[in-house]
C-alpha cells in the first residue's frame, strides 16, 4: 500500500468524521430527538383525557385554522352550569401590524366555533352558539372590550352522538401553501363546496376562469411583495417564528419551517443552521422565500374562492370564519386543499390601494371580502402546525 493511498484514505475518513460531527451538531441544535409535544392536540384521542365535555370540545376547536397561528382564544367555564361556557378574544394575541383592525382575529374566532360545533354533534353534546351575547365590541376601546365582552356564549345539551362526515377531516392540516395540481376543480365539487354556505349574510363564490386566476395570482404576489417590503411586518413575523423543536415546544404557536412544507432531515438541518447562525434567517432571506413561494402558488392554482360579507360587522367576521371551517373540511372530503391569501385583504396604509382595487373588481359597494382562497389538489402534503394545550385557553 502506497504512502499516497494512506494519506488519501486518512483525508476521506477525516472528512466523513467532520461531516458526521457537523450533522450531529445541527441535529442537536434543531432538537431532532425532542418529542414534538406541540403536535399532541392533533392526536385523535387527545380530547378523551378530559371529563368535562366543554374541554373536549375546546380541544377540537383549537385545531381550527387561525390567523398567524396565534390561536387568539380564551375560554371561561361557567362555574354553576357544567354545560355552559364562553369564548373570548385573547387581546394579548393580536397581530397589531398586519391586522390592525383585528378583522382576521375575529374571523379566527369563527373557525374555532365551527370546529367546536361539529365536534359537539359528533360527541353527543350539540352546541347552541349565541354570538356577542353582551353586544359587539366598543371599537374605541377594543382591547378592553375584548376582555370584557365574550365573542360567543356556548350552551351544550346532551343528545345521542350524530355522525358528521366533516368530523373526520378536522385532524388534517388546514393550509397548504405548496403548488397545486393542474386538475380542474369540477362542477360537482364546486356544488358540494357551495352547499357549505348556509348564511344569508355571506356570499361564497368560486372562480376558475383564466382571467380571474391570473388576476388573483397577481394580487397574491402584490400583497406579498408589499408586506415583505415593510420592516415592521417582517419584525412582527420574526417575533413569532420558532426556529427549533425547543422553541416550538415552549411556545406552541406562531410560524416554523413546516409552514413552507419543509420536513424530515431537511427541516432539522435548516433549524440547526438557523439556531447556530441566526443571521441566516435575515429579513432579506425571509422576504425572498415568501415572494418565491407566492410566485409558485400563483402559477399552480386551478381555482379560487371568495367569501364576502354584506357588511364588515364583528358578527359577520365571525360567521365568515365559521363558513371557512366548513369549507376547508368539505374540501378535504373532496381531496382538495386550500390556502387563504390574506395579505391583499389587510387593512394598513401601504395595502390600501391594492385592497381598494380588489374590492372594486370583486365586491359590491358595502361588501367586504373576508377571504380570498386558493383551491386545488395538492402536489405534496403539508405538515401539521403547532397547537397549545386545551387547558391553556382557560381563563379564571
Amino acid at each position: 500500500m502506497s504512502k499516497g493511498y494512506k494519506i488519501t484514505r486518512t483525508v476521506i475518513l477525516s472528512v466523513i468524521v467532520l461531516l458526521a460531527l457537523l450533522a450531529l451538531t445541527l441535529f442537536t441544535a434543531s432538537g431532532a430527538l425532542k418529542k414534538a409535544e406541540y403536535l399532541d392536540p392533533w392526536k385523535r384521542d387527545y380530547a378523551k383525557q378530559f371529563e368535562d365535555p366543554r374541554l373536549q370540545l375546546v380541544a377540537h376547536g383549537l385545531l381550527a385554522a387561525n390567523s398567524h397561528n396565534l390561536q387568539p382564544w380564551k375560554i371561561r367555564l361557567d362555574q354553576q352550569n357544567p354545560l355552559l361556557f364562553y369564548l373570548y378574544t385573547d387581546s394579548e394575541r393580536l397581530a397589531t401590524e398586519s391586522d390592525p383592525l383585528a378583522r382576521q382575529t375575529l374571523v379566527s374566532q369563527g373557525t374555532f366555533l365551527e370546529y367546536l360545533r361539529i365536534a359537539g354533534e359528533q360527541l353527543g353534546y350539540p352546541a347552541e352558539i349565541a354570538l356577542f351575547p353582551d353586544g359587539e365590541y366598543d371599537e374605541q376601546h377594543l382591547r378592553e372590550s375584548m376582555e370584557r365582552k365574550p365573542v360567543a356564549k356556548i350552551t351544550l345539551s346532551k343528545a345521542n352522538p350524530r355522525r358528521d362526515p366533516l368530523y373526520e377531516f378536522m385532524f388534517l392540516p388546514d393550509t397548504n401553501r405548496m403548488a397545486y395540481r393542474a386538475d380542474e376543480v369540477t362542477p360537482a365539487q364546486i356544488r358540494k363546496l357551495s352547499a357549505t354556505d348556509t348564511e344569508q349574510d355571506l356570499i361564497l363564490s368560486f372562480l376558475n376562469g383564466h382571467k380571474d386566476i391570473e388576476k388573483f395570482g397577481a394580487y397574491g404576489m402584490e400583497g406579498t411583495e408589499i408586506e415583505t417590503g415593510l420592516r415592521r411586518m417582517n419584525d412582527e413575523s420574526a417575533r413569532i417564528f420558532r426556529s427549533n423543536e425547543y422553541q416550538k415546544n415552549k411556545y406552541r404557536f406562531g410560524f416554523s419551517f413546516e409552514g413552507q412544507g419543509t420536513t424530515g432531515w431537511k427541516k432539522h438541518l435548516l433549524q440547526g443552521l438557523i439556531t447556530l447562525i441566526p443571521s441566516l434567517n435575515n429579513e432579506e432571506a425571509a422576504a425572498k422565500l415568501a415572494v418565491q413561494t407566492a410566485r409558485t402558488a400563483a402559477s399552480h392554482t386551478p381555482a379560487y374562492a371568495l367569501v364576502l360579507s354584506k357588511d364588515n360587522s364583528r358578527t359577520s367576521q365571525v360567521k365568515a370564519g365559521m363558513l371557512y371551517s366548513r369549507l376547508i373540511l368539505a374540501a378535504h372530503e373532496e381531496g382538495l386543499v386550500m390556502q387563504p391569501l390574506s395579505q391583499v385583504l389587510e387593512e394598513y396604509p401601504e395595502m390600501r390601494e391594492a385592497f381598494g382595487r380588489i374590492h372594486r373588481e370583486y365586491a359590491s359597494p358595502g361588501e367586504t371580502i373576508q377571504f380570498l382562497i386558493r383551491l386545488g389538489r395538492p402536489t405534496q402534503e403539508t405538515p401539521l402546525s403547532m397547537r397549545r394545550e386545551a387547558v391553556d385557553l382557560i381563563r379564571e
